[in-house]
């Protein structure tokens, strides 16, 4: 390794090295007050439950405690490259103040938090500090050996650390103490930051609790998948038994006729003829349609984003479609977010009077991200009946996410998220 290569490593272990503990005091200096308020106003709201009043006020306290945690969740991932996975149970929106605190209080992962909060003031405020501590604190030893200890010391024994200082020769033992010091914090700086974080892991992650929610969810999705499926495949009876079976059955009664008639009345035989070739021709082009209701041919042959840019062309509201997809994943999952967005775009073509819809498709981070926004009027919820539901039930096989935000008076945004690799 040349000098240029290791001054280079130098000089970036030590913005490494300063990074870590500005940001370790930024943690205990503005995190250690939100993580007291938080924890305050939390057992305050919870003990004025049964007299009403924590009923109203336990739902936006919590709520903000999510928010909180979440934010160290982000900080651990931006930071540390440590993902720590969030497994709220949903809490409805449009659900009573009193719906709202018993779903809040029932979650686990409430009271994962609380504990969270009673550690991060303690242990995780400790080990915030401690990274700048060990990175500042070794410079007021180099100001001790400068002389400055005299001004300090003003004629008493000055202590730097565990080093009186007294005179020059005690003073240049604190600067070697220093300077110890210094080496520790160029070496584990940035350890002790991720420590920190691995605590708030071990205590926001979950763990068996996380695992007993996920098997949850999971059983959930499953069952919803089997009535999905169940539901689909008597649609498909249904579909072929009133519209393609019938005209088959049709058309092979006209044959019928047809041949009884060839030789007294021809030319009611072509007439039969000819409308049992229009029944042919109609029985083909509703086996068509049902079929490609099933799996778009463009979707199977081009992928998600040119079958949503040919969904869009259909629509009566001009839709502008933005693709940023690498690959394509999995035809199963290809499958459920084309007809998610084709769920979503028909709801805003009927219900929300817009004159404009975006849909935006990309991958990040090991997600499919998919949003649909319209200009309409707004006031969509999932549980309004408008198919949203299906649809979250539909993501949710493959442990996908929808989230819908839509005030009175638009716009609508609805973001659908399904885990997936691209090929």
């Amino acid at each position: 390794m040349n000098t240029d290569t290791k001054s280079d490593v130098v000089r970036d272990r030590i913005r490494e090295v300063v990074l870590a503990a500005v940001r370790g005091l930024v943690l205990a200096l503005v995190m250690l007050p939100l993580s007291i308020l938080c924890l305050v106003l939390s057992l305050v709201s919870i003990a004025f439950v049964p007299l009403g009043l924590g009923i109203l006020t336990t739902p936006a306290v919590l709520d903000g405690v999510r928010r909180f945690a979440d934010v160290r969740r982000r900080l651990s991932q931006e930071w540390c490259g440590m993902p720590i996975r969030s497994s709220y149970r949903p809490v409805p929106e449009d659900a009573s103040p009193w719906t709202r605190t018993v779903v809040l209080l029932s979650d686990p992962a409430t009271w994962r938090d609380l504990r969270w909060l009673a550690v991060d003031m303690t242990a995780g405020y400790v080990t915030a500090l401690l990274p700048a501590v060990l990175l500042f604190y070794p410079f007021e030893g180099f100001a001790v050996a400068a002389g400055l200890w005299r001004v300090l010391a003003d004629g008493h024994t000055y202590w730097y650390g565990f080093v009186p200082v007294t005179d020059q020769p005690s003073a240049l033992g604190a600067a070697a103490t220093a300077v110890v010091l210094l080496l520790a914090a160029y070496r584990l700086t940035p350890r002790l930051l991720t420590a920190h974080f691995r605590l708030t892991r071990a205590l926001l992650g979950g763990g068996r609790e996380e695992l007993t929610e996920r098997v949850r969810v999971l059983t959930e999705t499953r069952r919803d998948a089997v009535d999905t499926s169940a539901a689909e495949l008597r649609r498909i009876e249904r579909d072929l038994h009133d519209g393609a079976q019938a005209r088959l059955v049709a058309m092979g009664m006209d044959l019928g006729t047809i041949e009884m008639l060839l030789d007294k009345d021809p030319a009611q035989a072509r007439r039969l003829l000819s409308q049992a070739r229009r029944n042919s021709v109609e029985a083909l082009e509703e086996l068509r349609d049902l079929v490609r209701g099933i799996h778009p041919p463009v979707l199977a042959e081009r992928g998600l984003g040119d079958a949503v840019r040919a969904l869009a062309l259909r629509l009566p509201v001009p839709t502008e479609v933005t693709v940023e997809l690498s690959g394509r994943a999995d035809a199963p999952v290809e499958s459920a977010a084309y007809f998610a967005v084709s769920e979503v775009l028909t709801n805003a073509v009927k219900h929300s009077g817009a004159d404009r819809i975006w849909a935006d498709l990309l991958h990040a981070d090991g997600m499919l991200r998919v949003t649909v926004t319209d200009n309409g009027r707004g006031g969509a919820t999932v549980a309004a009946g408008t198919g949203l539901a299906g649809i979250e039930r539909r993501l949710g096989t493959f442990d996908g996410v929808l989230a819908v935000s839509s005030p009175a008076g638009g716009p609508t945004l609805v973001t659908m998220e399904i885990p997936c690799a691209l090929s």
